[in-house]
């Protein structure tokens, strides 16, 4: 495992005890993203209640025993930031769980996130990267997803069926 230490900054395997701080991350930046109409806070617990991260509370056996990793990216040991993947189907797997703070948005700390995850994809042998995003919100990662070389497929999985379907060859 490659372990990025840019300055302050750090990409690392998540540890247990930093599972709910990373969902912090995830609810933060995606309530300023989707621009809620309530507070964080309600916001954290209708989501919490509907099990939006369920996948999250075993990162072992949702990720790390699924054919992939979970990452984090720090700053002085704070989670800013964070990227998974998970197997899918033979030769392809997930991303899942990209998310960095707002106001780190334009400092490469995605590109880096996204390049490590490229690497430990290829390293298990995947051929293919798949993920899902709201098109229509997420206007700034599908820019990123594109930039990088994704393109658009035909929908998969069973989450929402207005999400845009990427891949990439790895």
């Amino acid at each position: 495992m490659i372990r990025y230490n840019l300055g302050m900054i750090e990409v690392r395997p998540i540890e247990a005890h930093e599972i709910e701080a990373a969902k912090y991350v995830i609810f933060k930046t995606a309530y300023a993203i989707f621009n809620e109409a309530i507070s964080l806070e309600e916001s954290i617990a209708k989501y919490s209640a509907l099990g939006v991260l369920k996948d999250m509370d075993d990162v072992r056996k949702n990720y790390f025993n699924n054919g992939g990793t979970f990452l984090v990216t720090l700053e002085d040991s704070r989670i800013i930031g964070t990227g998974a993947i998970r197997y899918l189907e033979d030769g392809i797997c997930e991303l899942k769980r990209m998310w960095l703070l707002t106001e780190y948005h334009g400092q490469g700390l995605g590109y880096r996130m996204i390049q490590e995850l490229f690497e430990i994809a290829r390293a298990k042998g995947y051929k293919f990267m798949r993920l899902a995003t709201d098109g229509e919100v997420q206007t700034h990662a599908v820019g990123f997803y594109r930039r990088l070389g994704f393109y658009d497929i035909p929908r998969y999985g069973a989450d929402d069926p207005e999400d845009l379907a990427m891949e990439i060859a790895l």
